[in-house]
């Protein structure tokens, strides 16, 4: 490229020469604005991608960061990385262990033992002489608490048949129950499910443990039977379960993902503090919802988080705020919210005064009530500030469906909009704080899963869902796992009143 100097002596000798310069000047001109415009355009183009790459760092930077301190995995997917415990609780000022007055169970000695060895002093250590005939100037006791032979008892029952001089043969009945040649007792079979369904062991293991401890080599096939033949017995306990669920003031609901035959589906749960019922479905939302038949009908309050499906029911609804505080906490510690952590003490403090209030109260002090929501839109109006809405660039083609927004803004739309739901436990003292009483239901599914890892029946799925809810609910009716099952396979199950 020709210099300034150089260019300026040639229009001054050659105006021709000018001509041409100028011309040449014109199209290097041309020449660099393209090239400008073009590295604009790469300019743009790379911010786009760059902005596009931080938005996919920062989405795995936070799933990395997901645990079940900060969202809703549960603890067994925290792996070896376990993060320290952070408990929401404060601390109490009592001391660990049992507390004063607590009455404390420790093994003591009986009265009358079962059975009595004496072991006698033969003869003396010293000089030898015979001590047999003297008596004892004392005893020293000490009792062992061991387990008896375990057999198996078998009963055989015996039917006379006597003929009458009229000529009638008379057949003696046998018991209630006994209709085989050859066959178990309920407590056997009540025992069978009791560690299959209750201990959760798998099939295999619970026939190897019959066969070890009583004796009782019963097939898988066998224990199939008597699963089936269980369930069947308790039709109408589960249907009073689910009645009594549907009939109640406040109800909690939650599922979980199961394997069926090596396909997903999904095992549902409907509890309240005296019943439990479990149901397994092909479907998460509202098919398999109007398939329990619980909710269509539900009149009370019912607690869950927030999963779309069951919001369509027209009763009201409380939202599950141990959920909600995990999630605050993830904003507090990972997008660095500090509204977030506020609404955490907000929360734990309204939970504390409802708390202290129950015992001798109905409801809080409309001043505190009035109190507490102030602070809470507060919270949320810095939780605006904090997450604006993004600007939609200018001339941008709009898109179907809902505007995609950030997690802040999420949880601060859902705390906003669905407020009564969230502070449903501040107004009515029978709503608790959370769903944890459903996901403690759910925790038992789970752990049956980590050991047996799925069900290979669809007939087997629905047997263990109908036990369970019956054993689950007698259970907190203070009813013996044992004694219910038993008494089920004897034609007198527990079945749970509707008051």
């Amino acid at each position: 490229m020709i210099g300034y100097q150089q260019a300026l002596a040639v229009c001054r000798s050659d105006p021709e020469a000018a001509a041409r310069l100028l011309c040449e000047f014109s199209r290097q001109l041309d020449q660099l604005k393209e090239e400008v415009a073009a590295l604009k355009a790469e300019n743009v183009a790379l911010r786009r991608e760059c902005q596009s790459l931080c938005k996919k760092i920062r989405a795995l930077e936070e799933k990395v960061a997901l645990n079940s301190h900060n969202s809703s995995k549960p603890p067994s997917s925290d792996g070896y990385q376990k993060p320290a415990p952070k408990s929401l609780r404060k601390k109490s000022d009592r001391p660990s262990g049992g507390q004063p007055g607590h009455p404390g169970k420790t093994l003591a000695m009986v009265e009358a033992p079962d059975l009595i060895e004496m072991h006698r002093v033969q003869c003396c250590a010293c000089c030898g002489r015979s001590l047999e005939d003297r008596p004892p100037e004392s005893i020293e006791r000490r009792q062992v608490f061991a387990l008896p032979p375990i057999r198996l008892t078998i009963t055989e029952h015996q039917a006379e048949s006597k003929r009458c001089s009229c000529g009638h043969l008379n057949q003696a009945a046998f018991p209630e129950g006994v209709n085989a040649p050859v066959q178990y007792g309920p407590d056997l079979e009540a025992l069978a499910v009791y560690l299959n369904n209750y201990q959760m062991l798998p099939y295999e293991r619970t026939c190897e443990l019959l066969a070890d401890l009583f004796g009782c080599p019963i097939s898988q096939g066998t224990l199939a039977n008597i699963i089936l033949q269980c369930q069947d017995l308790l039709k109408e306990p589960v249907q009073r379960i689910k009645e009594r669920i549907g009939q109640a003031p406040v109800a909690h609901f939650d599922e979980t993902g199961s394997r069926v035959e090596g396909k997903c589906q999904w095992l549902h749960t409907a509890c309240t503090e005296t019943a439990t019922y479990y149901a397994i479905q092909p479907k998460r939302g509202g098919e398999a919802l109007d398939a329990i038949g619980i909710l269509p009908g539900f009149r009370g309050r019912a607690i869950h988080d927030f999963w779309r499906p069951y919001l369509k029911y027209g009763c009201a609804h409380g939202l599950c705020n141990a959920h909600h505080l995990r999630e605050l906490t993830f904003l507090h510690d990972q997008c660095q919210e500090g509204w977030a952590e506020e609404m955490i003490d907000c929360l734990l403090e309204i939970k504390d005064a409802v708390d202290r209030a129950k015992p001798t109260a109905d409801c809080l002090p409309e001043r505190d009530l009035r109190a507490f929501e102030a602070r809470y839109q507060h919270i949320l109006g810095q939780g605006y500030a904090a997450n604006p809405l993004p600007r939609e660039p200018a001339g941008a083609e709009k898109k179907r469906g809902r505007r995609k927004k950030t997690k802040p803004r999420n949880l601060l739309e859902r705390l906003d909009h669905h407020r009564e739901k969230v502070l449903a436990f501040m107004y009515d003292f029978l709503v608790p704080f959370d769903n944890n009483l459903a996901e403690r239901a759910i925790r038992m599914m789970k752990v049956q899963q980590k050991i047996s890892g799925m069900f290979r029946s669809k007939e087997g799925a629905e047997a263990f869902c109908h036990i369970r809810s019956y054993i689950a609910t007698a259970r907190k009716n203070a009813i013996g796992i044992m004694e219910a099952l038993a008494g089920a396979f004897s034609g007198t199950p527990f079945v749970p009143s509707l008051t």
